[in-house]
């Protein structure tokens, strides 16, 4: 949950910055608390604490995050 959270407020904390340079820094924060939120779900899978199909869809769902996140980040560096 800790990092679930910690994506939406650092992607809103980076959009009220006004430099690039700043946003970007919040972007990659919010990036790493995705990969932190994979690596959690990750594990739910392999020790089995969550249904697989739930798992699925979440783990979709934290790569289409990821992607957007990238995306964006690429943007505010060109």
């Amino acid at each position: 949950t800790r990092a679930a959270i910690s994506i939406a407020s650092n992607i809103a904390e980076g959009n009220s910055r006004r430099g690039e340079k700043d946003k970007l820094r919040f972007m990659e924060i919010a990036l790493g608390s995705a990969f932190e939120l994979e690596t959690q779900t990750l594990t739910l899978q392999r020790r089995k604490w969550s249904p697989k199909a739930e798992v699925v869809v979440l783990l979709a769902a934290i790569d289409e995050q990821q992607k957007m996140l990238m995306a964006f980040m690429t943007k505010l560096n060109n």
